[in-house]
């Protein structure tokens, strides 16, 4: 379907050249014809006026309409008198590749895909109300290039909001923002490197391929260190000799256990004995649902935690904003860092997000996810309780994902596959693992994107493979 161009004439790159020994109109023609046989011209595309292409080319009217009606002639284009000039239906063009084969799989019943909030509860009537009121109130000074760390407004009030509700030691001037966490992770590992890390470890499980890409994109050696019930082993991770580590204390991803006061400590000392560094993805923090909040571990060492924050998970991944917390050694690599990578990131939606934040509609969205993941959670329980009782459940304290302990003997990846054909997408924790390892036999089971009616039918639908050999 060609695009259908607004405005009195659309642009159109063409060339003439004075002094080459061929007639003008003949240029034009070849042009014309390459650009409609090539397909840079689709049919049914309008072409300029003839006196906007005159304009354009320093030529004159006559020819230019001269040189359309040969084309028109030809039967390359179609001209209709009050009406624009258009590249005829029939035109040659490229073959169009074949379309794709109809999906002959399966009904969807449920996909419980992890990661991802409820896109459908986005706040597109608040992000517009601010947006619009960032605009309007914008000083004209805020349309330069600005402070690679951010907007002062949104460090202003993201400070507060993470000193309020997060416990962090929070300052705007060693806050940067940043376009979400792949890009956060990605600078607090080249200010380490600058810094001479040679290693980076990271949770096991956790996420090996996220840690691997970046720590070789800064030139580090990524080293796994095992989670068990009280979060990261500090005692394994103090052997690999790593002056990093990647860590996801409030809601550990993807088993979600939390990490102990203790192991709290033991992790910062093993910090500053080591001269190291703790990176902190506080991902999904601000959906708790059982027990007491859990504060950001930067609160308890802002000396040598980065912390990385987004609104990935509480508004939208396609915002792309996300914000770190910088230890006062690393602000000015972070910020050097920054303004390499992309000058500093939107204005614009910066302003917006300080709006929505400080109006008080942010935590009203956090409270209406609050009540939505909540029931959605209580929906997974019972449907698991009723169609297999004997997987146990783990993780379910915070997010908007759990763990599904599969039976013992159970084959992980036949029963993910199995789902696969029964229109409901299970994922395994083997991928999570760094050695891919698919025992113990468990599940990843997200539900911020399924309904509780879905959830109901996907796990009923699977419910024989989910039960214990033989049953």
């Amino acid at each position: 379907m060609p695009v259908q161009w607004a405005g009195l004439s659309p642009g159109l790159l063409l060339t003439v050249e004075r002094e080459s020994g061929v007639r003008l109109c003949a240029q034009l023609e070849g042009q014309l014809r390459d650009a409609i046989r090539s397909g840079r011209l689709q049919a049914g595309e309008r072409l300029p006026s003839s006196r906007e292409l005159a304009r354009l080319l320093g030529v004159s009217r006559g020819l230019v309409q001269d040189c359309y009606a040969q084309l028109q002639a030809e039967g390359y284009l179609v001209t209709r008198v009050g009406s624009a000039t258009r590249v005829a239906p029939c035109a040659q063009v490229p073959e169009a590749p074949a379309p794709a084969p109809p999906d002959t799989g399966p009904r969807p019943v449920a996909d419980f895909r992890h990661g991802v909030p409820d896109l459908t509860s986005f706040p597109v009537a608040d992000w517009l109300w601010a947006t619009r009121e960032a605009a309007r109130c914008m000083p004209t000074a805020d349309l330069d290039y600005g402070d690679p760390r951010g907007s002062p407004a949104l460090r202003e009030i993201v400070a507060g909001y993470l000193r309020r509700v997060r416990g962090a030691a929070a300052d705007p001037a060693r806050t940067v923002v940043c376009s979400g966490y792949a890009q956060g992770l990605s600078l607090a590992l080249g200010a380490l490197a600058r810094r001479g890390a040679a290693a980076v470890a990271y949770e096991d499980p956790g996420g090996p391929g996220t840690a691997r890409a970046a720590a070789a994109a800064a030139g580090l050696r990524a080293v796994p260190v095992p989670v068990d019930e009280a979060g990261v082993d500090v005692r394994a991770l103090d052997a690999t000799g790593a002056r990093a580590v990647i860590v996801t204390p409030a809601h550990q991803w993807p088993t979600g256990v939390v990490l102990t006061p203790g192991r709290r400590h033991a992790l910062i000392d093993w910090a500053a004995r080591r001269d190291a560094y703790v990176i902190e993805d506080d991902y999904d923090a601000e959906f708790r649902y059982d027990g007491e909040p859990v504060g950001a571990l930067q609160g308890l060492a802002c000396d040598r935690v980065i912390s990385i924050g987004t609104v990935s998970k509480s508004l939208a991944p396609a915002l792309r904003l996300g914000w770190l917390l910088c230890p006062p050694a690393l602000t000015g690599p972070l910020t050097d860092l920054k303004r390499i990578a992309d000058r500093g990131s939107p204005t614009l939606d910066q302003l917006a997000l300080a709006r929505l934040i400080e109006s008080g509609r942010y935590d009203r969205q956090l409270r209406r996810m609050r009540a939505t993941y909540a029931a959605r959670r209580t929906a997974l329980v019972q449907a698991l309780a009723r169609h297999a009782p004997a997987v146990r459940l783990s993780g379910l304290a915070a997010g908007f994902h759990a763990v599904a302990h599969l039976p013992a003997g159970a084959d992980e990846a036949s029963v993910v596959a199995q789902a696969r054909t029964r229109g409901v997408g299970l994922y395994g924790m083997s991928a999570f693992r760094a050695s891919g390892a698919p025992h113990p036999p468990q599940l990843v089971l997200g539900f911020g994107t399924v309904t509780e009616h879905r959830i109901a039918e996907g796990i009923a639908a699977v419910a024989d493979l989910l039960r214990p050999p033989g049953v």
